[in-house]
């Protein structure tokens, strides 16, 4: 059972890192250091929003409308923790 603990974990880093990437991207392509104008910088945005939407989607909805602040990623980030909390605090118990 533990192992599933462990599991759920890396898979809970692996979301967290490329939400990371995700912001991290969407700085340099505001501040204009990226260019979506390049294929390579495209297809990697294209392929970061195609996998974060599902994520992103739901709470986007509900969210009220705050212009050009999508605070989406904060409130993942903010549930990944507090699921990575739950997680370890209950991966003794069993």
């Amino acid at each position: 059972m533990q192992s599933i603990f462990q599991i759920l974990l890396m898979i809970l880093d692996v979301v967290w890192f490329v939400i990371i990437v995700h912001i991290i991207f969407s700085w340099l392509i505001s501040f204009q250091v990226l260019n979506l104008r390049q294929p390579l910088v495209a297809q990697l945005w294209d392929g970061l929003n195609r996998l974060l939407e599902p994520l992103y989607g739901p709470i986007r909805r509900r969210l009220p409308y705050t212009g050009g602040l999508d605070l989406a990623p904060l409130i993942v980030i903010l549930a990944i923790a507090a699921l990575r909390i739950v997680i370890r605090n209950n991966m003794y118990a069993f």
